[in-house]
Protein backbone atom coordinates (compact mmCIF):
# COMPACT_ATOMS: atom_id res chain seq x y z
CA UNK A 1 0.00 0.00 0.00
CA UNK A 2 1.35 3.42 -0.92
CA UNK A 3 2.37 5.66 1.92
CA UNK A 4 -0.15 8.36 2.76
CA UNK A 5 0.51 11.86 1.51
CA UNK A 6 2.16 14.05 4.16
CA UNK A 7 -0.21 16.27 6.05
CA UNK A 8 -0.50 19.82 4.81
CA UNK A 9 1.32 22.52 6.71
CA UNK A 10 -1.36 25.09 7.47
CA UNK A 11 0.96 27.32 9.48
CA UNK A 12 3.50 27.47 6.66
CA UNK A 13 0.70 28.27 4.23
CA UNK A 14 -0.66 30.98 6.47
CA UNK A 15 2.82 32.41 6.91
CA UNK A 16 3.35 32.51 3.15
CA UNK A 17 0.03 34.23 2.62
CA UNK A 18 0.82 36.70 5.38
CA UNK A 19 4.20 37.51 3.85
CA UNK A 20 2.59 37.97 0.43
CA UNK A 21 0.05 40.35 1.97
CA UNK A 22 2.83 42.27 3.73
CA UNK A 23 4.77 42.67 0.48
CA UNK A 24 1.62 43.83 -1.31
CA UNK A 25 1.04 46.49 1.35
CA UNK A 26 4.65 47.64 1.02
CA UNK A 27 4.40 47.87 -2.76
CA UNK A 28 1.23 49.98 -2.54
CA UNK A 29 2.79 52.18 0.15
CA UNK A 30 5.84 52.80 -2.03
CA UNK A 31 3.66 53.81 -4.98
CA UNK A 32 1.40 56.13 -2.99
CA UNK A 33 4.22 57.68 -0.98
CA UNK A 34 6.20 58.41 -4.14
CA UNK A 35 3.15 60.09 -5.65
CA UNK A 36 1.59 61.87 -2.67
CA UNK A 37 4.20 62.01 0.10
CA UNK A 38 3.72 60.66 3.59
CA UNK A 39 1.71 63.61 4.88
CA UNK A 40 -0.95 63.13 2.19
CA UNK A 41 -1.03 59.35 2.34
CA UNK A 42 -3.12 57.69 5.02
CA UNK A 43 -3.01 54.13 6.26
CA UNK A 44 -6.65 53.81 5.18
CA UNK A 45 -5.72 54.69 1.59
CA UNK A 46 -2.91 52.15 1.58
CA UNK A 47 -5.13 49.43 3.06
CA UNK A 48 -7.87 50.08 0.50
CA UNK A 49 -5.52 49.90 -2.50
CA UNK A 50 -3.76 46.84 -1.09
CA UNK A 51 -7.10 45.09 -0.68
CA UNK A 52 -6.80 44.56 3.06
CA UNK A 53 -8.73 45.82 6.05
CA UNK A 54 -7.37 48.49 8.35
CA UNK A 55 -6.93 45.80 11.00
CA UNK A 56 -5.12 43.62 8.47
CA UNK A 57 -2.67 46.42 7.69
CA UNK A 58 -2.06 47.12 11.37
CA UNK A 59 -1.35 43.43 11.89
CA UNK A 60 1.76 43.86 9.73
CA UNK A 61 2.56 47.52 10.44
CA UNK A 62 1.47 48.78 13.82
CA UNK A 63 1.73 52.48 12.89
CA UNK A 64 2.39 54.82 10.00
CA UNK A 65 5.94 55.39 11.24
CA UNK A 66 6.50 51.64 11.34
CA UNK A 67 5.37 51.39 7.72
CA UNK A 68 7.57 54.30 6.64
CA UNK A 69 10.58 52.63 8.23
CA UNK A 70 9.69 49.37 6.49
CA UNK A 71 9.75 51.21 3.16
CA UNK A 72 13.23 52.53 3.97
CA UNK A 73 14.23 49.01 5.03
CA UNK A 74 13.28 47.85 1.53
CA UNK A 75 15.50 50.53 -0.03
CA UNK A 76 18.39 49.58 2.26
CA UNK A 77 17.90 45.87 1.49
CA UNK A 78 18.01 46.62 -2.23
CA UNK A 79 21.25 48.54 -1.79
CA UNK A 80 22.76 45.78 0.35
CA UNK A 81 21.87 43.15 -2.24
CA UNK A 82 23.33 44.98 -5.23
CA UNK A 83 26.08 47.33 -4.05
CA UNK A 84 29.68 46.29 -3.47
CA UNK A 85 30.92 48.55 -0.69
CA UNK A 86 34.46 47.30 -1.13
CA UNK A 87 34.51 47.30 -4.91
CA UNK A 88 35.76 49.77 -7.46
CA UNK A 89 34.19 53.20 -6.95
CA UNK A 90 33.98 54.08 -10.63
CA UNK A 91 32.47 50.72 -11.60
CA UNK A 92 29.88 50.96 -8.81
CA UNK A 93 28.93 54.48 -9.88
CA UNK A 94 28.36 53.35 -13.46
CA UNK A 95 26.02 50.65 -12.13
CA UNK A 96 23.78 53.06 -10.18
CA UNK A 97 21.27 53.49 -13.07
CA UNK A 98 20.43 49.79 -12.69
CA UNK A 99 18.61 50.75 -9.49
CA UNK A 100 16.33 53.11 -11.42
CA UNK A 101 15.37 50.29 -13.77
CA UNK A 102 15.17 47.64 -11.05
CA UNK A 103 13.21 49.53 -8.38
CA UNK A 104 11.79 52.84 -9.65
CA UNK A 105 9.22 53.00 -6.85
CA UNK A 106 11.97 52.77 -4.22
CA UNK A 107 13.82 55.64 -5.90
CA UNK A 108 10.72 57.82 -5.94
CA UNK A 109 9.67 56.96 -2.41
CA UNK A 110 13.10 57.58 -0.95
CA UNK A 111 13.45 60.95 -2.67
CA UNK A 112 10.03 62.13 -1.48
CA UNK A 113 10.63 60.92 2.08
CA UNK A 114 14.03 62.61 2.12
CA UNK A 115 12.52 65.95 1.10
CA UNK A 116 9.68 65.65 3.61
CA UNK A 117 11.91 64.76 6.55
CA UNK A 118 14.52 67.52 6.39
CA UNK A 119 13.14 69.21 9.52
CA UNK A 120 14.81 67.89 12.71
CA UNK A 121 11.45 66.99 14.28
CA UNK A 122 10.22 64.98 11.27
CA UNK A 123 9.66 61.28 12.05
CA UNK A 124 12.36 59.94 9.72
CA UNK A 125 14.87 62.78 10.03
CA UNK A 126 17.33 61.02 12.32
CA UNK A 127 17.30 57.79 10.34
CA UNK A 128 17.80 59.57 7.01
CA UNK A 129 20.54 61.77 8.46
CA UNK A 130 22.34 58.72 9.85
CA UNK A 131 21.94 56.97 6.49
CA UNK A 132 23.52 59.94 4.76
CA UNK A 133 26.43 59.97 7.20
CA UNK A 134 26.92 56.22 6.74
CA UNK A 135 26.98 56.65 2.96
CA UNK A 136 29.57 59.43 3.25
CA UNK A 137 31.71 57.21 5.48
CA UNK A 138 31.48 54.27 3.05
CA UNK A 139 32.51 56.33 0.01
CA UNK A 140 35.18 58.13 2.02
CA UNK A 141 36.68 54.79 3.03
CA UNK A 142 36.71 53.59 -0.58
CA UNK A 143 38.51 56.75 -1.71
CA UNK A 144 40.99 56.56 1.17
CA UNK A 145 41.80 52.96 0.29
CA UNK A 146 42.47 54.10 -3.25
CA UNK A 147 44.71 56.86 -1.96
CA UNK A 148 46.63 54.49 0.30
CA UNK A 149 47.16 52.04 -2.56
CA UNK A 150 48.40 54.76 -4.90
CA UNK A 151 45.43 54.48 -7.27
CA UNK A 152 43.95 57.88 -6.31
CA UNK A 153 45.63 61.21 -5.81
CA UNK A 154 46.30 62.13 -2.20
CA UNK A 155 45.94 65.91 -2.42
CA UNK A 156 42.15 65.91 -2.17
CA UNK A 157 39.81 65.58 0.79
CA UNK A 158 38.15 62.17 0.56
CA UNK A 159 35.16 63.15 2.70
CA UNK A 160 34.43 66.24 0.59
CA UNK A 161 34.63 64.16 -2.58
CA UNK A 162 32.23 61.64 -1.04
CA UNK A 163 29.70 64.42 -0.37
CA UNK A 164 30.04 65.55 -4.00
CA UNK A 165 29.37 62.02 -5.29
CA UNK A 166 26.29 61.62 -3.09
CA UNK A 167 25.02 65.03 -4.19
CA UNK A 168 25.32 63.92 -7.80
CA UNK A 169 23.46 60.66 -7.20
CA UNK A 170 20.66 62.26 -5.17
CA UNK A 171 20.37 65.11 -7.65
CA UNK A 172 20.06 62.70 -10.56
CA UNK A 173 17.31 60.82 -8.73
CA UNK A 174 15.32 64.06 -8.44
CA UNK A 175 15.92 65.04 -12.07
CA UNK A 176 14.95 61.57 -13.25
CA UNK A 177 11.66 61.78 -11.33
CA UNK A 178 10.99 65.09 -13.09
CA UNK A 179 12.09 63.78 -16.49
CA UNK A 180 12.26 59.99 -16.88
CA UNK A 181 13.51 60.43 -20.45
CA UNK A 182 16.98 61.39 -19.16
CA UNK A 183 19.62 58.96 -20.41
CA UNK A 184 20.84 57.90 -16.99
CA UNK A 185 23.36 55.40 -18.30
CA UNK A 186 25.04 58.03 -20.44
CA UNK A 187 25.01 60.72 -17.75
CA UNK A 188 26.40 58.43 -15.06
CA UNK A 189 29.07 57.08 -17.42
CA UNK A 190 30.23 60.60 -18.28
CA UNK A 191 30.32 61.61 -14.62
CA UNK A 192 32.17 58.43 -13.67
CA UNK A 193 34.75 59.06 -16.41
CA UNK A 194 35.20 62.64 -15.18
CA UNK A 195 35.54 61.42 -11.60
CA UNK A 196 38.13 58.84 -12.63
CA UNK A 197 40.21 61.57 -14.27
CA UNK A 198 39.84 63.78 -11.19
CA UNK A 199 40.91 60.99 -8.81
CA UNK A 200 43.81 59.75 -10.91
CA UNK A 201 47.25 60.51 -9.45
CA UNK A 202 49.45 62.82 -11.46
CA UNK A 203 52.10 61.11 -13.52
CA UNK A 204 55.52 62.71 -13.65
CA UNK A 205 57.22 62.53 -17.01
Amino acid sequence: MAAPEPASRPYATLFAKGEDRRQRILAVAERLLARNGWRSTSLAQIAKEAGVSAAGLLHHFESKEHLLNAVLDARDADDDAHADRFGDLIAELIRVPERFERAPELVGTYTVLLAENIAPDAPLHDRLHNRYRDAVDIITSIIERGQNSGNYRTDLNAANKAVEILAFINGMEILWLLDPSISLTEVFKEYADSLARDLAPSRLT
